[in-house]
């Protein structure tokens, strides 16, 4: 076995404990019995060795493991990590927290490492806890629920559900998570049948920032379930949850995948324009799963002028999507890479959504888009390092998400209809970060320009990149700041959780 990992020793017994525990035990004092100092992986194996589960890991920077386990989407967003521990059951998170506390160690749970907000690369020696093998999936015995672990993604989910002929809401990006992002609103295709992700959490499993456990749901630690969902990753690490499920609606899926439109100059408009007519302010129906529309550069295209690329995912036959699908075709794209019905399994990890700065709006201003697509396209021909860059334009069913009610969780932006973003790709530096930051910040205040006028600006938790105000993430309702920030003296009053977007 390699000097450096081993596997932990003993299982620690747990027990779900009440309200009266939750501020208790928490010493954020280093102790320098406890193998905090140094720290080695000598000192921290003697301690954490004894209490961490028998499959549970530890890994330190120079284990060949600690790179995969602490890699994340951007490496805009990595921080500094000293230790990586790798739990298997809810106790050993629970340890892990404990420990780092007792160390003096700041500690960040990672679900699938998607996040892309500035405030992760804040984070300095820490303690990584990361909850990829927290995957178990069980559909109860009425099938009308299942318990999944914290660290399940998209792609296990999917295909475990529909094995059943069951479904829930999801990201579309087979390689994200379902928890984490659900903890901060969570979009995609069935949105428009069953709402956010957030909307269908029964109940949670949640390790708090002094490392107790406890149920959250509607009746256990009910003003907590209400925070969880929609500002969770502020208040604790969720273990496992128990979500909604239903039957597939449809067994198969019309899906277009890469309509290309090489012409932005005669094609911007009258895509977007279709693109408002079939949305009508935010009630396009429930089948029309999604539209994702992007700008790039391809060079199969052109080097100079960035394409527009659609994505048509309907929920039923070709027939039935044809009526919507049709005036797409009738604006002659340059190519479309597939067009044909597809089962769940097959489209959804057809395309990965993961973006670094966003805007949310009501809907589209034809010319705010104009003017962004100009801009960008001067952007990356007088910036060649950003190429690969994309402009992306989502639009989901919302009939789901509409339907509950806004003060019933956290997540403030339901009347929000589509989301516009930008996501860098470019080699690091520190005058090309400086860049891509002020590129996104010309694009947000043109797209905020051209929205309905008097609104605020609004950004999605999930893609946010951490420059946002606390109103914009969290909503401009001085009551829901109010109970977020209630809620945070009470579950997290050392600010534990500080690295995703902190309320303040």
């Amino acid at each position: 076995m390699h000097g450096l990992v081993q596997k932990a020793a003993a299982l620690l017994a747990g027990s779900l404990l009440h309200a009266s525990a939750i501020a208790s035990d928490l010493d954020v004092t280093a102790d320098t019995h406890l193998g905090c100092r140094p720290l080695t992986p000598a000192n921290v194996h003697q301690y954490l060795g004894r209490q961490l589960s028998k499959d549970a890991f530890i890994y330190f920077p120079h284990d060949p493991q600690f790179a995969n386990l602490t890699d994340r989407w951007s490496d805009f967003t990595e921080g500094n990590i000293a230790v990586a521990i790798e739990p298997a059951v809810t106790q050993d998170v629970a340890v892990a927290v404990k420990f780092a506390n007792k160390c003096g160690l700041p500690f960040l749970p990672v679900n699938r490492g998607h996040g892309t907000s500035s405030a992760l690369n804040t984070i300095e020696h820490g303690v990584s806890i990361n909850l990829y093998k927290l995957n178990h999936i069980q559909i109860s015995q009425d099938g009308r629920s299942a318990s999944m672990g914290g660290g399940v993604n998209t792609h296990e989910v999917v295909n475990f559900l529909a094995a059943s002929g069951k479904v829930t809401s999801t990201t579309n990006g087979g390689c994200t998570g379902l928890v984490g992002p659900g903890l901060g609103g969570g979009f995609g295709r069935y949105m428009g049948y069953f709402g956010l992700i957030l909307d269908n959490i029964i109940d949670m499993t949640v390790v708090l920032a002094n490392g107790n456990i406890i149920h959250v749901s509607s009746t256990s630690h009910p003003d907590l379930y209400w925070g969880m969902r929609g500002a969770g990753q502020n208040f604790g690490i969720v273990t496992q949850a128990l979500f909604k499920i239903y039957d597939i609606p449809a067994p198969l899926w019309f899906y277009a995948e890469r309509l290309d439109f090489a012409n932005a100059t005669s094609h911007l408009e009258p895509l977007f324009n279709q693109i408002n007519y079939l949305r009508s302010n935010g009630s396009q129906p429930k089948e029309l799963g999604s539209m994702y529309t992007y700008a790039t550069i391809n060079p199969k295209y052109s080097k100079i002028d960035p394409i527009l690329t659609l994505q048509f995912a309907y929920s039923g036959t070709p027939v039935e999507a044809q009526r919507y699908f049709q005036p797409f075709i009738n604006l002659r794209p340059d190519a479309m890479r597939k067009n044909e019905s597809v089962s769940l399994m097959e489209i959804q990890p057809a395309a990965s959504q993961d973006i670094d700065s966003d805007i949310c709006l009501k809907t589209y201003n034809i010319t705010a888009n104009r003017q962004t697509y100009d801009l960008f396209k001067t952007f990356v021909n007088n910036h060649p390092e950003f190429a690969g860059s994309i402009l992306q334009f989502e639009d989901y069913a919302l009939e789901g998400m509409k339907a509950v009610d806004p003060a019933s969780t956290a997540y403030p932006h339901r009347d929000d209809n589509i989301l516009v973003s930008f996501a860098p790709v470019y080699a690091r530096s520190t005058a090309s970060d400086a860049l891509a930051l002020d590129f996104a910040n010309q694009a947000r205040r043109i797209w905020h320009a051209g929205d309905t006028p008097g609104r605020n600006v609004t950004a999605y938790l999930n893609y946010a990149n951490g420059d946002e105000s606390v109103e914009a993430l969290y909503g401009y309702e001085s009551w829901r700041l109010d109970r977020l920030r209630g809620l945070k003296k009470i579950y997290d009053p050392y600010n534990k959780f500080r690295f995703f977007n902190p309320i303040h």
